[in-house]
Protein backbone atom coordinates (compact mmCIF):
# COMPACT_ATOMS: atom_id res chain seq x y z
CA UNK A 1 0.00 0.00 0.00
CA UNK A 2 1.20 3.64 -0.72
CA UNK A 3 0.76 5.63 2.35
CA UNK A 4 -0.83 9.41 1.41
CA UNK A 5 1.86 10.95 3.73
CA UNK A 6 1.18 14.29 2.04
CA UNK A 7 -2.27 14.35 3.54
CA UNK A 8 -0.99 14.25 7.24
CA UNK A 9 -3.14 15.91 9.96
CA UNK A 10 -5.91 16.77 7.11
CA UNK A 11 -9.49 15.91 7.92
CA UNK A 12 -10.51 13.82 4.48
CA UNK A 13 -14.32 12.25 3.69
CA UNK A 14 -14.26 9.16 1.26
CA UNK A 15 -17.61 8.19 -0.28
CA UNK A 16 -17.34 5.11 -2.17
CA UNK A 17 -16.28 2.33 -0.26
CA UNK A 18 -16.05 -0.51 -3.26
CA UNK A 19 -12.05 -1.42 -4.40
CA UNK A 20 -11.10 1.90 -4.89
CA UNK A 21 -12.88 3.75 -1.83
CA UNK A 22 -11.48 0.93 0.52
CA UNK A 23 -7.77 1.79 -0.86
CA UNK A 24 -7.99 5.07 -0.33
CA UNK A 25 -9.60 5.21 3.38
CA UNK A 26 -6.87 3.12 4.35
CA UNK A 27 -3.81 4.94 2.92
CA UNK A 28 -4.91 8.48 4.01
CA UNK A 29 -5.12 6.46 7.32
CA UNK A 30 -1.90 5.14 6.96
CA UNK A 31 -0.23 8.72 6.38
CA UNK A 32 -1.75 10.21 9.20
CA UNK A 33 -4.75 11.93 7.83
CA UNK A 34 -8.12 12.12 9.73
CA UNK A 35 -10.73 9.80 7.34
CA UNK A 36 -14.28 9.96 7.89
CA UNK A 37 -15.80 7.22 5.19
CA UNK A 38 -18.75 6.59 4.14
CA UNK A 39 -21.07 4.17 1.44
CA UNK A 40 -24.98 4.50 0.74
CA UNK A 41 -24.76 0.65 0.95
CA UNK A 42 -24.93 -0.53 4.23
CA UNK A 43 -23.58 -3.73 3.91
CA UNK A 44 -20.37 -2.08 1.83
CA UNK A 45 -20.26 0.31 4.81
CA UNK A 46 -20.30 -3.15 7.28
CA UNK A 47 -17.03 -4.97 5.02
CA UNK A 48 -15.40 -2.04 4.93
CA UNK A 49 -15.38 -1.22 8.85
CA UNK A 50 -14.33 -4.40 9.12
CA UNK A 51 -11.42 -4.38 6.91
CA UNK A 52 -10.18 -1.18 9.14
CA UNK A 53 -12.17 1.38 7.40
CA UNK A 54 -12.94 4.74 9.71
CA UNK A 55 -16.61 4.88 9.20
CA UNK A 56 -18.65 8.01 9.70
CA UNK A 57 -22.54 8.54 8.63
CA UNK A 58 -21.52 11.55 6.49
CA UNK A 59 -25.60 12.81 6.27
CA UNK A 60 -24.99 13.68 9.84
CA UNK A 61 -21.14 15.10 9.72
CA UNK A 62 -19.88 18.40 10.18
CA UNK A 63 -18.51 19.45 6.45
CA UNK A 64 -17.12 22.77 7.91
CA UNK A 65 -14.17 20.29 9.10
CA UNK A 66 -13.47 18.66 5.90
CA UNK A 67 -10.46 19.97 4.18
CA UNK A 68 -11.21 17.50 0.95
CA UNK A 69 -13.79 15.05 -0.45
CA UNK A 70 -12.97 11.89 -2.53
CA UNK A 71 -15.37 10.00 -4.41
CA UNK A 72 -15.43 6.88 -5.99
CA UNK A 73 -14.72 7.52 -9.63
CA UNK A 74 -18.63 6.22 -10.71
CA UNK A 75 -20.46 8.79 -7.95
CA UNK A 76 -21.37 11.59 -10.02
CA UNK A 77 -20.83 15.18 -8.89
CA UNK A 78 -22.67 17.05 -12.09
CA UNK A 79 -24.62 15.24 -14.72
CA UNK A 80 -26.85 12.81 -14.93
CA UNK A 81 -27.44 14.42 -11.43
CA UNK A 82 -25.22 15.65 -8.44
CA UNK A 83 -25.42 12.85 -5.79
CA UNK A 84 -25.67 14.57 -2.32
CA UNK A 85 -22.26 13.91 -1.28
CA UNK A 86 -21.73 16.52 -4.37
CA UNK A 87 -24.36 18.58 -3.40
CA UNK A 88 -22.99 19.25 0.37
CA UNK A 89 -19.46 19.59 -0.84
CA UNK A 90 -20.28 22.59 -2.67
CA UNK A 91 -22.10 23.67 0.10
CA UNK A 92 -19.46 23.89 2.30
CA UNK A 93 -16.83 24.26 -0.52
CA UNK A 94 -14.92 21.51 -0.18
CA UNK A 95 -12.67 20.07 -3.38
CA UNK A 96 -13.67 16.74 -4.44
CA UNK A 97 -10.31 14.81 -5.83
CA UNK A 98 -10.06 11.42 -6.91
CA UNK A 99 -7.30 8.60 -5.37
CA UNK A 100 -5.27 9.45 -8.51
CA UNK A 101 -5.03 12.62 -7.02
CA UNK A 102 -3.82 11.36 -3.64
CA UNK A 103 -1.00 9.43 -5.72
CA UNK A 104 -0.19 12.48 -8.01
CA UNK A 105 0.63 14.31 -4.47
CA UNK A 106 2.79 11.50 -2.70
CA UNK A 107 4.68 11.33 -6.19
CA UNK A 108 5.09 15.21 -6.18
CA UNK A 109 6.20 15.02 -2.60
CA UNK A 110 9.21 13.24 -3.24
CA UNK A 111 12.64 14.53 -4.29
CA UNK A 112 12.83 14.07 -8.87
CA UNK A 113 15.38 12.16 -8.41
CA UNK A 114 13.90 9.38 -6.43
CA UNK A 115 10.04 9.75 -7.86
CA UNK A 116 9.06 6.42 -10.05
CA UNK A 117 8.24 6.94 -13.41
CA UNK A 118 4.95 6.83 -14.41
CA UNK A 119 2.93 5.77 -17.67
CA UNK A 120 -0.69 6.54 -17.99
CA UNK A 121 -3.10 5.32 -20.55
CA UNK A 122 -6.37 6.78 -21.09
CA UNK A 123 -8.93 6.33 -24.33
CA UNK A 124 -12.34 5.63 -25.27
CA UNK A 125 -11.55 1.97 -26.08
CA UNK A 126 -7.59 -0.32 -25.74
CA UNK A 127 -6.60 1.17 -22.71
CA UNK A 128 -6.98 -2.11 -20.43
CA UNK A 129 -5.09 -4.36 -22.98
CA UNK A 130 -2.35 -1.32 -23.30
CA UNK A 131 -2.18 -0.88 -20.00
CA UNK A 132 -1.51 -4.79 -19.57
CA UNK A 133 0.94 -4.96 -22.10
CA UNK A 134 3.34 -2.31 -21.47
CA UNK A 135 3.16 -3.40 -17.69
CA UNK A 136 4.45 -6.95 -19.31
CA UNK A 137 7.02 -5.51 -21.26
CA UNK A 138 8.32 -4.00 -18.41
CA UNK A 139 8.09 -6.79 -16.04
CA UNK A 140 9.89 -9.04 -19.08
CA UNK A 141 12.90 -6.33 -19.11
CA UNK A 142 13.66 -6.70 -15.58
CA UNK A 143 11.49 -3.92 -14.12
CA UNK A 144 9.48 -3.30 -11.34
CA UNK A 145 5.70 -2.68 -12.97
CA UNK A 146 2.96 -1.69 -11.08
CA UNK A 147 -0.13 -2.08 -13.06
CA UNK A 148 -3.50 -0.17 -11.72
CA UNK A 149 -5.61 2.28 -11.46
CA UNK A 150 -8.73 1.63 -13.33
CA UNK A 151 -7.71 -1.80 -14.03
CA UNK A 152 -6.85 -4.55 -11.32
CA UNK A 153 -5.72 -2.60 -7.98
CA UNK A 154 -6.60 0.59 -6.79
CA UNK A 155 -3.69 2.78 -7.30
CA UNK A 156 -3.05 3.68 -3.75
CA UNK A 157 -3.35 -0.35 -3.12
CA UNK A 158 -0.26 -0.82 -5.41
CA UNK A 159 3.60 -1.60 -3.48
CA UNK A 160 5.07 1.46 -2.15
CA UNK A 161 7.17 3.37 -4.43
CA UNK A 162 10.81 3.76 -5.14
CA UNK A 163 12.87 5.17 -7.29
CA UNK A 164 12.83 2.11 -9.57
CA UNK A 165 9.45 1.75 -9.60
CA UNK A 166 7.08 2.17 -13.20
CA UNK A 167 3.92 3.07 -12.30
CA UNK A 168 1.59 1.94 -15.79
CA UNK A 169 -2.09 3.46 -14.85
CA UNK A 170 -5.14 3.17 -16.94
CA UNK A 171 -6.88 5.98 -16.30
CA UNK A 172 -11.24 6.74 -17.21
CA UNK A 173 -12.85 10.26 -17.92
CA UNK A 174 -14.01 9.62 -14.61
CA UNK A 175 -10.61 9.86 -12.64
CA UNK A 176 -9.08 12.53 -14.70
CA UNK A 177 -11.87 14.67 -14.20
CA UNK A 178 -11.03 15.13 -10.43
CA UNK A 179 -7.19 14.99 -10.95
CA UNK A 180 -5.04 18.23 -10.63
CA UNK A 181 -1.51 16.90 -9.85
CA UNK A 182 -0.49 14.30 -11.87
CA UNK A 183 3.06 14.54 -14.56
CA UNK A 184 3.37 11.44 -16.29
CA UNK A 185 6.41 10.78 -17.80
CA UNK A 186 4.62 9.22 -20.88
CA UNK A 187 0.87 10.04 -21.55
CA UNK A 188 -0.29 7.40 -24.09
CA UNK A 189 -4.01 8.91 -25.43
CA UNK A 190 -5.19 6.16 -27.92
CA UNK A 191 -8.40 7.47 -29.43
CA UNK A 192 -11.95 9.54 -28.98
CA UNK A 193 -15.05 8.40 -30.00
CA UNK A 194 -18.45 8.95 -28.03
CA UNK A 195 -19.13 7.86 -24.40
CA UNK A 196 -19.99 8.57 -20.87
CA UNK A 197 -21.89 11.48 -22.71
CA UNK A 198 -24.62 10.78 -19.84
CA UNK A 199 -22.18 11.61 -17.63
CA UNK A 200 -19.90 14.27 -19.10
CA UNK A 201 -22.40 15.99 -21.27
CA UNK A 202 -20.93 16.46 -24.77
CA UNK A 203 -18.30 15.39 -26.65
CA UNK A 204 -16.24 18.52 -25.96
CA UNK A 205 -16.66 17.89 -21.59
CA UNK A 206 -15.44 14.28 -22.42
CA UNK A 207 -12.51 14.78 -24.44
CA UNK A 208 -11.55 17.79 -21.71
CA UNK A 209 -11.80 15.20 -19.31
CA UNK A 210 -9.25 12.80 -21.28
CA UNK A 211 -7.02 15.87 -22.19
CA UNK A 212 -6.23 16.18 -18.33
CA UNK A 213 -4.01 13.17 -18.54
CA UNK A 214 -0.96 16.03 -20.69
CA UNK A 215 -1.64 17.94 -17.83
CA UNK A 216 1.87 19.06 -15.62
CA UNK A 217 4.46 17.46 -18.58
CA UNK A 218 7.41 19.03 -19.46
CA UNK A 219 9.81 19.07 -22.22
CA UNK A 220 11.31 15.91 -20.57
CA UNK A 221 8.37 14.06 -20.84
CA UNK A 222 6.14 12.27 -23.82
CA UNK A 223 3.17 12.53 -25.42
CA UNK A 224 1.73 8.78 -27.26
CA UNK A 225 -1.34 9.45 -29.28
CA UNK A 226 -3.22 7.65 -31.61
CA UNK A 227 -3.99 9.46 -35.16
CA UNK A 228 -5.83 6.52 -36.65
CA UNK A 229 -9.07 8.65 -36.22
CA UNK A 230 -9.39 12.44 -37.17
CA UNK A 231 -9.96 13.67 -33.15
CA UNK A 232 -6.68 12.30 -32.69
CA UNK A 233 -5.13 13.66 -35.43
CA UNK A 234 -6.78 16.68 -34.61
CA UNK A 235 -5.57 16.93 -30.82
CA UNK A 236 -2.25 15.76 -32.43
CA UNK A 237 -2.16 18.86 -34.42
CA UNK A 238 -3.19 20.61 -31.90
CA UNK A 239 -0.27 19.21 -28.74
CA UNK A 240 2.56 19.78 -31.54
CA UNK A 241 1.98 23.50 -31.85
CA UNK A 242 1.10 24.36 -27.85
CA UNK A 243 4.12 22.81 -26.27
CA UNK A 244 7.32 21.54 -26.68
CA UNK A 245 6.80 18.04 -25.41
CA UNK A 246 8.13 14.88 -27.04
CA UNK A 247 4.72 14.13 -29.26
CA UNK A 248 4.83 10.36 -30.93
CA UNK A 249 2.10 9.82 -33.31
CA UNK A 250 1.29 5.85 -33.69
CA UNK A 251 -1.29 3.84 -35.58
CA UNK A 252 -2.13 0.64 -36.25
CA UNK A 253 -3.08 1.09 -39.74
CA UNK A 254 -1.13 3.14 -41.79
CA UNK A 255 2.70 4.37 -42.73
CA UNK A 256 3.62 6.93 -40.62
CA UNK A 257 6.57 9.52 -41.75
CA UNK A 258 7.04 9.94 -38.10
CA UNK A 259 5.75 7.75 -35.11
CA UNK A 260 5.22 3.96 -34.47
CA UNK A 261 3.14 2.24 -36.94
CA UNK A 262 2.02 -1.73 -38.03
CA UNK A 263 1.75 -1.77 -41.71
CA UNK A 264 -0.02 -5.29 -42.92
CA UNK A 265 1.02 -6.88 -38.95
CA UNK A 266 4.53 -5.73 -39.07
CA UNK A 267 5.41 -2.99 -35.91
CA UNK A 268 7.86 -0.57 -37.38
CA UNK A 269 9.45 2.66 -35.11
CA UNK A 270 10.49 5.73 -37.82
CA UNK A 271 12.55 8.01 -35.71
CA UNK A 272 15.46 10.29 -36.00
CA UNK A 273 15.22 8.84 -39.83
CA UNK A 274 15.73 5.71 -39.53
CA UNK A 275 12.55 3.24 -39.79
CA UNK A 276 13.17 0.04 -37.84
CA UNK A 277 11.13 -3.09 -37.65
CA UNK A 278 10.21 -3.77 -33.92
CA UNK A 279 8.18 -7.19 -34.48
CA UNK A 280 5.78 -9.10 -37.10
CA UNK A 281 2.79 -9.19 -34.76
CA UNK A 282 1.42 -11.61 -36.64
CA UNK A 283 2.86 -13.73 -34.55
CA UNK A 284 1.33 -12.81 -31.38
CA UNK A 285 -1.68 -14.49 -30.79
CA UNK A 286 -3.18 -12.23 -27.91
CA UNK A 287 -3.08 -9.21 -30.37
CA UNK A 288 -5.49 -10.18 -33.28
CA UNK A 289 -7.02 -7.07 -35.41
CA UNK A 290 -5.93 -3.89 -36.47
CA UNK A 291 -7.17 -2.24 -33.15
CA UNK A 292 -4.35 -4.15 -31.10
CA UNK A 293 -1.55 -3.30 -33.38
CA UNK A 294 -2.36 0.42 -32.29
CA UNK A 295 -2.31 -0.87 -28.85
CA UNK A 296 1.25 -2.74 -29.74
CA UNK A 297 2.35 0.55 -31.65
CA UNK A 298 1.74 3.01 -28.58
CA UNK A 299 2.77 0.28 -25.67
CA UNK A 300 6.35 0.35 -27.33
CA UNK A 301 6.51 4.22 -27.67
CA UNK A 302 5.82 4.47 -24.32
CA UNK A 303 8.38 2.18 -22.99
CA UNK A 304 11.18 3.24 -25.81
CA UNK A 305 10.37 6.66 -24.36
CA UNK A 306 11.83 5.59 -21.17
CA UNK A 307 15.06 4.68 -22.86
CA UNK A 308 14.44 0.54 -22.22
CA UNK A 309 16.13 -1.45 -25.60
CA UNK A 310 14.39 -1.75 -28.72
CA UNK A 311 15.18 -5.42 -29.09
CA UNK A 312 14.09 -6.54 -25.83
CA UNK A 313 10.69 -4.33 -26.11
CA UNK A 314 10.27 -6.31 -30.00
CA UNK A 315 10.58 -9.54 -27.78
CA UNK A 316 8.43 -8.87 -25.00
CA UNK A 317 5.45 -7.88 -27.39
CA UNK A 318 5.18 -11.09 -28.74
CA UNK A 319 5.04 -13.14 -25.40
CA UNK A 320 1.98 -11.05 -24.11
CA UNK A 321 -0.49 -13.83 -23.26
CA UNK A 322 -3.16 -11.14 -23.59
CA UNK A 323 -5.97 -9.80 -21.60
CA UNK A 324 -9.08 -11.98 -19.78
CA UNK A 325 -12.53 -10.65 -21.56
CA UNK A 326 -10.96 -8.55 -24.36
CA UNK A 327 -10.82 -10.82 -27.56
CA UNK A 328 -9.90 -13.77 -25.16
CA UNK A 329 -9.99 -17.46 -26.97
CA UNK A 330 -11.34 -19.65 -24.11
CA UNK A 331 -11.94 -22.45 -25.85
CA UNK A 332 -12.06 -24.75 -29.18
CA UNK A 333 -14.73 -27.71 -29.58
CA UNK A 334 -14.39 -29.37 -32.73
CA UNK A 335 -14.02 -27.12 -35.05
CA UNK A 336 -15.95 -23.58 -32.99
CA UNK A 337 -13.61 -21.40 -31.44
CA UNK A 338 -14.71 -19.95 -28.67
CA UNK A 339 -13.87 -15.74 -27.79
CA UNK A 340 -14.57 -13.84 -24.70
CA UNK A 341 -14.97 -10.33 -25.67
CA UNK A 342 -17.12 -8.98 -22.68
CA UNK A 343 -14.80 -5.95 -21.80
CA UNK A 344 -16.61 -4.49 -25.37
CA UNK A 345 -19.22 -2.79 -23.54
CA UNK A 346 -20.07 -0.17 -26.12
CA UNK A 347 -20.29 -0.31 -30.09
CA UNK A 348 -16.99 0.86 -31.29
CA UNK A 349 -15.21 -1.73 -28.62
CA UNK A 350 -17.40 -4.65 -29.88
CA UNK A 351 -16.28 -3.14 -33.55
CA UNK A 352 -12.65 -4.25 -32.92
CA UNK A 353 -13.72 -8.08 -32.69
CA UNK A 354 -16.12 -8.22 -35.40
CA UNK A 355 -13.72 -6.34 -38.16
CA UNK A 356 -11.00 -9.16 -36.91
CA UNK A 357 -12.64 -12.26 -37.79
CA UNK A 358 -15.08 -13.90 -40.13
CA UNK A 359 -17.92 -16.53 -39.81
CA UNK A 360 -19.28 -15.01 -36.41
CA UNK A 361 -21.98 -16.29 -34.30
CA UNK A 362 -22.52 -13.22 -32.24
CA UNK A 363 -23.94 -12.94 -29.26
CA UNK A 364 -25.05 -9.55 -28.24
CA UNK A 365 -26.85 -6.92 -25.79
CA UNK A 366 -27.11 -6.36 -22.16
CA UNK A 367 -27.70 -2.76 -21.24
CA UNK A 368 -27.50 -0.75 -24.59
CA UNK A 369 -25.74 2.32 -24.79
CA UNK A 370 -27.44 5.30 -26.90
CA UNK A 371 -26.33 4.26 -30.47
CA UNK A 372 -27.28 0.83 -30.11
CA UNK A 373 -25.27 -1.83 -32.86
CA UNK A 374 -26.15 0.74 -35.37
CA UNK A 375 -23.16 1.70 -36.14
CA UNK A 376 -21.85 -2.15 -36.33
CA UNK A 377 -23.80 -2.38 -39.57
CA UNK A 378 -20.98 -2.51 -41.78
CA UNK A 379 -19.50 -5.10 -40.26
CA UNK A 380 -22.59 -7.70 -40.05
CA UNK A 381 -21.73 -9.58 -43.24
CA UNK A 382 -19.17 -10.95 -40.76
CA UNK A 383 -22.05 -12.42 -38.83
CA UNK A 384 -23.76 -15.90 -39.41
CA UNK A 385 -26.51 -15.30 -36.80
CA UNK A 386 -26.10 -13.35 -33.58
CA UNK A 387 -27.72 -14.61 -30.22
CA UNK A 388 -29.80 -11.96 -28.38
CA UNK A 389 -29.53 -11.20 -24.52
CA UNK A 390 -30.69 -8.70 -22.11
CA UNK A 391 -32.74 -5.59 -22.27
CA UNK A 392 -31.26 -5.07 -25.27
CA UNK A 393 -32.51 -7.93 -27.14
CA UNK A 394 -35.40 -7.16 -28.80
CA UNK A 395 -33.83 -3.33 -30.12
CA UNK A 396 -31.20 -4.88 -31.61
CA UNK A 397 -33.17 -7.82 -32.94
CA UNK A 398 -35.00 -5.03 -35.09
CA UNK A 399 -31.88 -3.85 -36.10
CA UNK A 400 -30.63 -7.00 -36.95
CA UNK A 401 -33.57 -7.93 -38.91
CA UNK A 402 -33.44 -4.51 -41.02
CA UNK A 403 -29.92 -5.65 -42.29
CA UNK A 404 -31.18 -9.44 -43.34
CA UNK A 405 -28.90 -10.42 -40.69
CA UNK A 406 -30.33 -14.23 -38.85
CA UNK A 407 -30.21 -13.26 -35.00
CA UNK A 408 -32.42 -15.14 -32.77
CA UNK A 409 -33.50 -13.55 -29.16
CA UNK A 410 -31.94 -15.98 -26.59
CA UNK A 411 -33.02 -14.01 -23.43
CA UNK A 412 -29.93 -15.47 -21.55
CA UNK A 413 -26.07 -16.08 -21.78
CA UNK A 414 -26.64 -19.57 -20.93
CA UNK A 415 -28.92 -20.23 -24.07
CA UNK A 416 -27.22 -18.25 -26.25
CA UNK A 417 -24.11 -20.40 -26.01
CA UNK A 418 -25.89 -23.67 -26.25
CA UNK A 419 -28.12 -22.23 -29.32
CA UNK A 420 -24.63 -20.60 -30.83
CA UNK A 421 -22.77 -23.72 -30.25
CA UNK A 422 -25.32 -25.94 -32.46
CA UNK A 423 -25.55 -23.72 -35.32
CA UNK A 424 -21.84 -23.08 -35.50
CA UNK A 425 -20.95 -26.95 -35.63
CA UNK A 426 -23.85 -27.50 -37.92
CA UNK A 427 -22.96 -24.73 -40.43
CA UNK A 428 -20.11 -25.51 -43.03
CA UNK A 429 -17.83 -22.71 -42.25
CA UNK A 430 -14.61 -24.10 -41.59
CA UNK A 431 -13.39 -21.76 -38.94
CA UNK A 432 -16.82 -20.51 -36.70
CA UNK A 433 -16.19 -18.24 -33.89
CA UNK A 434 -18.70 -18.19 -31.33
CA UNK A 435 -17.92 -14.32 -29.87
CA UNK A 436 -19.63 -12.81 -26.73
CA UNK A 437 -18.75 -9.11 -27.57
CA UNK A 438 -21.95 -7.62 -26.39
CA UNK A 439 -21.59 -4.19 -27.48
CA UNK A 440 -23.66 -3.51 -24.15
CA UNK A 441 -22.88 -2.69 -20.49
CA UNK A 442 -23.82 -5.73 -18.01
CA UNK A 443 -25.80 -4.48 -15.45
CA UNK A 444 -28.73 -5.75 -16.59
CA UNK A 445 -28.01 -8.93 -15.91
CA UNK A 446 -24.49 -9.44 -14.56
CA UNK A 447 -22.61 -7.01 -11.33
CA UNK A 448 -20.23 -6.19 -14.33
CA UNK A 449 -18.61 -7.24 -17.45
CA UNK A 450 -16.18 -9.20 -15.56
CA UNK A 451 -18.55 -11.42 -14.32
CA UNK A 452 -20.19 -11.70 -17.29
CA UNK A 453 -17.08 -13.04 -18.85
CA UNK A 454 -16.16 -15.97 -16.60
CA UNK A 455 -20.02 -16.97 -16.78
CA UNK A 456 -19.50 -17.28 -20.70
CA UNK A 457 -15.62 -19.08 -20.18
CA UNK A 458 -17.44 -21.32 -16.95
CA UNK A 459 -19.87 -22.20 -19.63
CA UNK A 460 -17.93 -23.25 -22.50
CA UNK A 461 -15.06 -24.88 -20.65
CA UNK A 462 -18.27 -27.17 -19.23
CA UNK A 463 -19.56 -27.47 -22.39
CA UNK A 464 -15.89 -28.47 -23.68
CA UNK A 465 -15.43 -30.78 -20.81
CA UNK A 466 -18.32 -32.63 -21.91
CA UNK A 467 -17.58 -32.79 -25.61
CA UNK A 468 -14.09 -34.68 -24.11
CA UNK A 469 -15.76 -37.43 -22.07
CA UNK A 470 -18.15 -37.92 -24.62
CA UNK A 471 -15.21 -38.67 -27.34
CA UNK A 472 -13.44 -40.69 -24.53
CA UNK A 473 -16.54 -42.39 -24.12
CA UNK A 474 -16.60 -43.20 -28.08
CA UNK A 475 -13.30 -44.03 -28.17
CA UNK A 476 -13.25 -46.86 -25.93
CA UNK A 477 -16.21 -48.13 -27.27
CA UNK A 478 -14.05 -48.40 -30.72
CA UNK A 479 -11.71 -50.38 -29.19
CA UNK A 480 -13.94 -52.79 -27.30
CA UNK A 481 -15.58 -53.87 -30.89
Amino acid sequence: MIKAGTFKGKTIAVFGLGRTGISTALSLKSGGAKVHAWDDNSETVERAKEQGVPVTDLRDADWSKFDEIVLSPGVPDNLPKPHWTAVKAREFDVPIISDIEIFAREVMGRAEENRPKIIAITGTNGKSTTTALIGHILRACGKDAQIGGNIGRGVLDLDRMHKGTYYVLELSSYQLERTNSLCANAAVFLNLTPDHLERHGDMDRYEAAKRRIFLNQTEDDTVVIGVDNPEGRRICSELKVSNGRRIVPISGRKSLGFGVCAIKGKLYCNQKDKVVEVANLNKAQALEGMHNWQNAAAAYAAVRSLGINPQAIGDAILSFPGLAHRMETVAKIVKVRFVNDSKATNADAAKQALTAYNDIFWIAGGEAKSEGIDPLEPLFKNVRKSYLIGEAGPRFHKTLSKAKVDNKISGTLEMAVLCALRDALNSDAKNPIVLLSPACASFDQFKNFEVRGDAFRTQVQQLDEMFQREKETMAKRGSAA
